[in-house]
């Protein structure tokens, strides 16, 4: 399964979970984000991972410190860029099996 494959998983569980989606695959000089969606009133960046093994330590091991910072920067333009007044959170949801079928979704995984 490819990334845009894994999602568009990860946007129908969030979905299921009433999370609306605000942007997919925001993209800016600093990095990308795979989905920003809003939690009530609360503005939830999601990156996304799928590992069909853990050989290497899994999904959420592959979101690195680097990776994190990455994100962080990108967000904190998005804020400023649309002059967004919210409330913020950095969730990663995890897929794995073979065909994603397994999810783990991470609230607050990482911040500042």
């Amino acid at each position: 399964m490819n990334g845009s494959g894994a999602e568009k998983i990860a946007l129908l569980y969030l979905q299921r979970q009433h999370l609306v989606l605000v942007k997919q695959n925001y993209r800016c000089r600093f990095g990308e984000i795979d989905l920003i969606m809003r939690d009530g009133e609360t503005l939830v960046f999601i990156e996304v991972r799928m590992r069909t093994n853990e050989k290497y330590g899994g999904a959420a091991a592959s979101i690195t410190s680097r990776k994190q910072a990455k994100i962080l920067r990108t967000a904190r333009y998005y804020i400023t860029e649309l002059e967004i007044e919210s409330a913020c959170r950095f969730d990663a949801l995890l897929l794995s099996g073979a065909n994603g079928q397994e999810i783990e979704w991470l609230r607050d995984a990482f911040g500042e």
